[in-house]
């Protein structure tokens, strides 16, 4: 799919919103696979966060496929970027593709909104967990989700899921014991 999309480019640039139409059913997985791999970078998962909770509402609304803000969907992005993207990533689906495959089939509308809200919850940790390199677990965990939805992988999917519970977990008790450090080093307790 990602072969047939960098063939498929204008040769200068694309947008978002062209993506999104050549996508279809799949541009939430994709959206979501792409954003949250940017989210691991320190740097900007902020602002991949944000934009990851675009999709991910409108997963829980029920939507056909993502629409982003008009300034948004047209910003050209530059083509060459995409075609590096795929050059590095082709070799390493292709090479998942053989352990992600669909299997235990899901209805994907239940399967998109619980997707939503669980990627809604992980990016919350992800955007406010005040300890530093916190991004990763959580993108890793919506990457991986991302995948299995792609993919149409029940078995990963029920897999991931559990696992974001934990990463959910473990980053609440950090949060609730980084409160009480804090009020126990300022004297508030």
């Amino acid at each position: 799919m990602l072969q047939r999309l960098h063939d498929e480019a204008p040769t200068d640039h694309f947008t978002l919103g062209w993506l999104m139409s050549r996508m279809h059913k799949r541009s939430f997985g994709l959206i979501m696979l792409l954003l949250a791999v940017v989210a691991v970078a320190p740097g900007v998962s902020i602002v991949a966060g944000l934009l990851l909770m675009i999709p991910a509402f409108q997963m829980i609304l029920g939507q056909n496929m993502p629409m982003f803000p008009r300034r948004i969907a047209v910003r050209p992005l530059p083509t060459r970027q995409l075609a590096a993207l795929v050059q590095r990533a082709v070799p390493v689906l292709r090479y998942l593709e053989k352990l992600i495959h669909p299997r235990w089939p899901t209805p994907l509308d239940a399967t998109k909104r619980v997707v939503g809200a669980v990627v809604v919850l992980l990016n919350i940790t992800l955007l406010f967990t005040p300890v530093p390199l916190s991004n990763v677990v959580p993108a890793l965990v919506i990457a991986l989700i991302a995948l299995a939805y792609l993919e149409e992988d029940g078995l990963l999917l029920s897999i991931a899921l559990l696992a974001s519970v934990v990463v959910l977990a473990v980053e609440l008790t950090a949060v609730w014991e980084t409160v009480l450090g804090a009020k126990w080093i300022f004297g508030l307790w």
